[in-house]
């Protein structure tokens, strides 16, 4: 709950909580990219999955929430994501698999919340 209650304190200025959260998912998933270098050191690369579980698990509560407003099919699908995201931690973390799944459904959501200019 602590990575929950930490993004819940964020209050957005001129920003909405979709570009906010555009914003979070962008540099977790740049960590996780920069993780993804071969030099990286093993601490530097649980700590990004570590980061990206914490920020999808922060999503998941918010999606579970009564006050989420977002159609129902949507958050079923975005709890399912970060449920995934959940088990591919385990796994990056058990050397059972790369970050290239993570990235690429970081970068995804990302291209959902894209700001429409």
């Amino acid at each position: 709950m602590k990575g929950y209650a930490a993004y819940a304190k964020v209050q957005p200025t001129k920003e909405g909580y979709r570009d906010l959260e555009y914003k979070v998912l962008g540099t977790v998933t740049g960590a996780l990219i920069k993780a993804n270098e071969q030099e990286t050191e093993l601490s530097d690369k649980f700590n990004a999955v570590l980061w990206n579980e914490r920020v999808w698990h922060a999503f998941r509560c918010d999606l579970s929430s009564p006050d989420n407003q977002l159609p129902d099919e949507l958050k079923a699908s975005l709890i399912s994501l970060a449920i995934w995201v959940s088990k591919e931690t385990n796994r990056v973390m058990d050397h059972l698999a790369d970050l290239d799944g993570l990235i690429s459904i970081n970068r995804q959501v990302m291209a959902g919340l894209a700001p429409k200019d």
